[in-house]
């Protein structure tokens, strides 16, 4: 630990020439990205409309609970603008537009936007989904925002997006195994492809966690401890359809989820796990007795996880969403 830097600011001033020089390994390079038009029918050709009608005849196979998921899947990521928002809003982290931070959170936010705009592509060309429904549903999520319990700390962000990048991953992954299964390989493909930029955005994350508790381990374990108390929700815990509560539509989206199998209560467990062994949780030194307190606390979660898990029911009721005529 560096005993010098007593704040969070000067944490992440400590760590910003870290992050420049890898920045060619953390994000890609634009003119080497895909591109959502990379998958999908080219409308410049005369071969448009028959590639048309191949997706939509492979999107009939889909069945409804996945066709649920991948369209809740894409509000969440459609609802961009408010994770670029938040981050700007944390403290010590992007104020300056040409340090280290702000270049990455413009180059995630990048990055990230190519994801809602290939997956709602599909979904228009698919014939399948009420569009308006799901703008619908697009609007109220960022008009409703989110409340991920981290306030202004980059700290409990880091843990956060550690988290939740490596949920998406394993949920745009899983999504697109059951569309091989279903016959549309397309579709796999692009899902695959989304899947790839979460899991090293996942990565990333995960090595800003790893050089802070390098630095700042005491604040960095407290930081942990906080947010595996309160929970990690998914960014789109408010999302709603026309004329329904606030939040009723997540619960019933997360529900199809489960049932598929795309991310349960155990897969939050197995992802808490590998974050602990990521950091090495168990070797790390240097804590406060408060902190050690804290990783007695996460190092004892995940079989009290599982215990609950176990006695979870998968939910059987499937619920009509307004995204599906």
């Amino acid at each position: 630990m560096i005993a010098t830097l007593t704040s969070r600011g000067e944490v992440l001033q400590h760590l910003e020439p870290f992050l420049r020089e890898n920045m060619g390994s953390f994000l890609k390079k634009v003119d080497e990205s895909w591109q959502p038009s990379d998958f999908l029918p080219d409308p410049r050709l005369d071969t448009f409309f028959d590639e048309v009608k191949e997706l939509r005849e492979r999107a009939k196979e889909l069945s409804y609970d996945l066709m649920a998921v991948l369209i809740g899947d894409t509000i969440t990521e459609e609802a961009l603008p408010n994770y670029e928002a938040w981050f700007h809003q944390l403290d010590d982290l992007g104020r300056d537009p040409n340090n280290g931070w702000a270049q990455w959170i413009r180059g995630w936010t990048a990055e990230e936007n190519r994801h809602g705009d290939l997956l709602n592509r599909y979904l228009y060309l698919s014939g399948r989904v009420n569009m308006r429904e799901f703008e619908v549903s697009t609007q109220y999520l960022i008009a409703d925002g989110f409340d991920l319990g981290t306030a202004h700390d980059p700290y409990r962000a880091f843990i956060y997006t550690s988290y939740q990048e490596a949920a998406t991953n394993l949920s745009h992954r899983r999504v697109g195994t059951l569309a091989r299964k279903a016959g549309d390989h397309a579709l796999s493909k692009l899902c695959g492809m989304i899947a790839g930029d979460e899991s090293r955005h996942a990565r990333v994350y995960q090595t800003f966690v790893e050089k802070i508790f390098e630095v700042d381990p005491s604040e960095m374990m407290l930081a942990f401890e906080d947010m595996m108390r309160k929970k990690i929700v998914m960014p789109a815990h408010y999302m709603r359809e026309m004329g329904v509560e606030m939040g009723k539509t997540f619960g019933h989206f997360t529900d199809a989820a489960q049932r598929l199998g795309v991310y349960t209560s155990q897969d939050y467990t197995d992802i808490l796990e590998s974050l602990i062994t990521t950091w090495n949780v168990s070797q790390i030194t240097g804590l406060n007795g408060q902190a050690e307190k804290a990783r007695d606390y996460i190092m004892a979660l995940p079989a009290r996880l599982r215990r609950v898990s176990e006695r979870m029911p998968v939910p059987k009721l499937e619920y009509r969403f307004k995204w599906i005529d």
